[in-house]
C-alpha cells in the first residue's frame, strides 16, 4: 500500500509536483502524494511550508513526521497542536548559494567596491584594502550554514571566530558562547554575519549596547533571521557613522513594506530574501530521503529540537 504524504502548501504544488514524484521514485518509495488531505487520519507524512495554511496538526493521528522546506522552524515550532516529530530544510544547495551571498558582500564590502562601481564624477581614489587577515569576522550562528560561510571566508584569509548560544567545535574556526564571548568577539569584528535561528535568547540580539561594542565602521551582513537586529538600534548607529554599513536579507516584516526607512538609507542594501531560497530539485531529495530512513526504521535527519526551537 502507497505512503499518503500531503503536501501542505497547495501554493508550491506546481513548483515541486515532479521534482517530488521523481524523488519518491528514485528512493525507491510507493507513495500517494497530493495537495489534498481529505482524510487526516490516513496520512503517513505532511511537506510543509509556513506559506501553508495548515495550522491544526491534531486530526493528523497517524502521521509519522512533518518535513519542512525551510531551514526556519520559527513558525511552526510553538504551534501547541504539532505532536508530531518536525524536520527543518538542511540542503546542501541552499548551503551554496548562502556561501555564494555571504562571500560575495563580504567582499564587496572588504574591497570597497561600492566607490568604484557607482562614481559618476570618475574620481581616482586609489585606497586600497588591508590583506583580508587583517579585517576579523565575527560569523554569529555557526550551524551548517554558519559553518560553510565561515569556512569559505576563512579559505580566502579572513581571520573567522564563530559564536553560537551554546558551546561549539568547529575545526580550523574557533568558536566562543555565551554573553562574556559575544563580547569578545565583538569586539574586534570588522564584519559580522549573523545565522542565528530566532529565539527568544536571539531576538533583538544585536541591540544599541552590542552594536557600540563593534568598531567604528564595521560592516553588517544579515542573511539569518530580520529579528536577531533591532531595527531602531542598527538605524542609529548607521547614522552616527558608528555601523560602516548593513547589507539585510531578511526582515521583521517580508516583503519589507515600501515606506520602511531601510530602503531610502544610504547605508543599507535590501535584498529580497535570496540569500538561500529552496530549491524544489534538491529539497525534494532531501525529503524522500527523510521518508526513505523513516521506513526503514532509521532516526530522521535535522529534527528540530523543540527546546530550543531549531
Amino acid at each position: 500500500m502507497p505512503l499518503n504524504v500531503h503536501f501542505a502548501p497547495a501554493t508550491l504544488w506546481s513548483d515541486y509536483e515532479q521534482a517530488l514524484t521523481e524523488a519518491m521514485a528514485g528512493a525507491g518509495i510507493d507513495v500517494h502524494l497530493t495537495p489534498d488531505a481529505p482524510d487526516p487520519a490516513a496520512v503517513d507524512y505532511i511537506v510543509y511550508a509556513p506559506s501553508a495554511t495548515l495550522q491544526d496538526f491534531s486530526p493528523f493521528v497517524r502521521t509519522k513526521a512533518v518535513l519542512s522546506l525551510w531551514a526556519g522552524v520559527e513558525r511552526i515550532v510553538g504551534n501547541a497542536t504539532l505532536t508530531q516529530p518536525l524536520c527543518r530544510m538542511v540542503d546542501p544547495a541552499m548551503t551554496e548559494t548562502m556561501v555564494a551571498w555571504v562571500v560575495g558582500h563580504a567582499l564587496r564590502h572588504h574591497l570597497g567596491m561600492d566607490r568604484h562601481i557607482v562614481n559618476p564624477g570618475h574620481v581616482w581614489d586609489p585606497v586600497c584594502p588591508p590583506l583580508p587577515r587583517d579585517r576579523p569576522v565575527a560569523m554569529l550562528g555557526m550551524g551548517a550554514l554558519g559553518t560553510a560561510c565561515a569556512r569559505a571566508l576563512a579559505a580566502l584569509g579572513f581571520p573567522v571566530t564563530g559564536w553560537s548560544t551554546g558551546a561549539k567545535d568547529v575545526p580550523g574556526i574557533p568558536c566562543l558562547h555565551g554573553a562574556d564571548g559575544l563580547a569578545r568577539v565583538l569586539s574586534t569584528a570588522q564584519i559580522v554575519v549573523t545565522l542565528l535561528p530566532k529565539t527568544p535568547g536571539t531576538e533583538n540580539l544585536l541591540d544599541a549596547r552590542r552594536l557600540s561594542m563593534l568598531p567604528r565602521g564595521a560592516f553588517i551582513l544579515n542573511p539569518g533571521r530580520g529579528p536577531i537586529i533591532e531595527d531602531a538600534a542598527l538605524l542609529a548607529a548607521l547614522d552616527s557613522g558608528h555601523i560602516g554599513h548593513a547589507t539585510l536579507d531578511v526582515f521583521r516584516t517580508e516583503p519589507l513594506p515600501a515606506e520602511h526607512p531601510f530602503w531610502a538609507h544610504p547605508r543599507i542594501t535590501v535584498t529580497p530574501h535570496i540569500a538561500a531560497d529552496t530549491s524544489p530539485h534538491t529539497a525534494s531529495a532531501v525529503i524522500a530521503e527523510n521518508i526513505r530512513r523513516s521506513e526503514a526504521g532509521l532516526p530522521l535527519l535535522h529534527l528540530v529540537d523543540r527546546a530550543r526551537g531549531y
